[in-house]
């Protein structure tokens, strides 16, 4: 008698390749690109005026890591662009000018990742703009502490006196 064995046939090796792709695609295409702000508020220090006919400096930094991202991107020639966008928070008078911009690159195990771009300030608008990106080649590109430095602008005794906030929001998406 004899019996044929269905594993060692080559019907069943393609079949088992097959899969073994579609599971490596399926992992690929699940893979999250992830990112976490972390910091503390930034309140402005305005100082009063105090002479007639006088401006303020109308130029405001933050500390050089006022923001703190961690970023992943998925592995396999995986990419990531973080984006940046304000939300008045309740209120924001259009003449206040927010900027921000990557001072440094963060820490990484990833040998084969790059870290580009949003190292000059950027005007922060009310919609997504890119600041700037990760690439991972052969492993997970997984960053942690990139700072992120806030400017502000226009400060000026033109705009009327009151208490004006903003939430600024980072997001990471595919290129």
């Amino acid at each position: 008698m004899k019996s044929k064995n269905y594993f060692l046939t080559k019907e069943f090796l393609i079949k088992s390749i097959f899969f073994v792709i579609l599971m490596i695609f399926n992992t690929i295409l699940q893979a999250q690109r992830t990112l976490t702000v972390s910091g503390t508020n930034w309140t402005v220090p305005i100082p009063a005026i105090t002479e007639a006919g006088s401006n303020y400096a109308g130029t405001y930094e933050s500390a050089t890591n006022q923001i703190l991202l961690a970023a992943g991107v998925p592995l396999l020639l995986g990419s990531g662009k973080i984006s940046v966008h304000y939300e008045a928070n309740p209120t924001w008078h259009s003449s206040l000018i927010l900027q921000a911009r990557r001072t440094g690159n963060g820490t990484t195990t990833c040998g084969t990742c790059s870290i580009t771009g949003g190292t000059t300030y950027i005007t922060v608008p009310q919609t997504d703009v890119e600041l700037f990106r990760i690439q991972a080649i052969v492993a997970l590109a997984t960053y942690t502490n990139i700072p992120i430095q806030i400017e502000l602008t226009g400060v000026s005794v033109t705009i009327p006196a009151a208490t004006y906030n903003s939430r600024i929001v980072f997001t990471i998406s595919a290129l």
